[in-house]
């Protein structure tokens, strides 16, 4: 087993498509290097933003054999493996494991509301029984949800079980998880899904993420985790400021994960129609969800403007004066001060 920590930003890399809908293998090579030369940590294929469960078995195993060929060592990859039920995702940990996949990431059973005990006694089975490490994969929101108890029990009886990747964005669920686990394993990694809090998670002690953000601007997630782990507090803060409003426009404007495939392809990605189908309603929304992030990033200088140009960015200027009235506040308390009236 690999004594290497799962650290940094994992990115859960979208799936483009051909014009038929299958699998753009080319296009899928070609957002990988990319990725990998902007800085990311590591790959996280076949999970939620990789629409794990729009594809096949096959499809998800083939997905993984692309990019294990692609990435060829250069950055560690943790794979969704999470199938229908304990011999399938026993199979696909297997499979990945002949590919030198680094870990596997579990969604807990989902479809059926299970009991914390059912929850362990699925996990403890596969963490008996794996020949790969394993991360669970915490996502109450569509599975059923872990408990602290729970994930500090596994980690204790199986050694196979190396990590948590929590998508809740509870920070004091995060502290919790923290608290009981690291005393006694503290290389066990813990990591946040959950874009809107990265800085947040990270300085709770998170030991990074996997973030959909993350496949749009590497760059910026990127710099978010290094000035964060460097304690640069301020300049952090102003980045994830930055990247909570890009990552809120995508994931609340459009069907999930359609707001992310819309900026990748801003990027410069042929992403191809997803597999979900859409209303036409939903389509022309889309189109002016493009021109909104195109908006945004072009701000970064990550593409152009849209044709006719962008509206004012209010918010920009109303922090900006926002800075300038805290600084003029700061002076007056400080001449007051001076002057003995406070």
């Amino acid at each position: 087993m690999s004594k290497v920590p799962l650290k940094g930003i994992f990115t859960p890399n979208l799936v483009p498509y051909t014009e038929s809908g299958e699998i753009n293998e080319g296009e899928l090579r070609r957002y990988v290097d990319w990725l990998i030369e902007r800085g990311v940590h590591g790959l996280y294929p076949n999970g939620s933003t990789g629409e794990f469960t729009r594809f096949t078995p096959e499809e998800r195993r083939r997905i993984l054999a692309i990019i294990a060929d692609q990435v060829r060592g250069r950055v560690p990859i943790l794979a969704g493996a999470a199938e229908a039920n304990v011999k399938e995702t026993l199979a696909a940990c297997e499979y990945y494991a002949s590919l030198g996949i680094r870990a596997v990431a579990i969604v807990a059973p989902f479809y059926y509301k299970l009991s914390p005990k059912s929850v362990y006694a699925y996990f403890r089975e596969i963490g008996r029984n794996t020949p790969i490490d394993v991360t669970l994969y915490n996502i109450p929101m569509f599975a059923s949800p872990i408990d602290v108890p729970t994930i500090q029990r596994l980690s204790e009886e199986c050694e196979r079980i190396v990590a948590i990747k929590d998508s809740s964005g509870d920070i004091p669920h995060m502290i919790r998880m923290i608290q009981a686990v690291k005393p006694n394993r503290p290389e066990f990694a813990f990591l946040t899904g959950w874009d809107a809090a990265l800085m947040p998670m990270l300085l709770a002690g998170c030991d990074g993420g996997t973030n959909a953000s993350s496949g749009v601007v590497p760059e910026l997630t990127r710099k978010l985790y290094d000035l964060t782990t460097d304690y640069q507090i301020d300049a952090a803060r102003a980045v994830q400021y930055d990247l909570i409003r890009l990552f809120d426009t995508m994931i609340y404007s459009a069907e999930f994960p359609e707001g992310f495939r819309a900026a990748v392809q801003l990027r410069g990605f042929k992403m191809g129609r997803g597999r979900q189908p859409l209303s036409d309603e939903q389509k022309t929304d889309l189109v002016t969800l493009s021109r909104e992030l195109q908006c945004m990033l072009s701000n970064h200088g990550y593409t152009d403007q849209p044709i006719g140009g962008c509206p004012i960015d209010v918010s920009a200027s109303t922090a900006a004066d926002a800075v300038e009235v805290s600084a003029i506040v700061q002076q007056v308390v400080a001449e007051l001060k001076r002057r003995g009236l406070m």
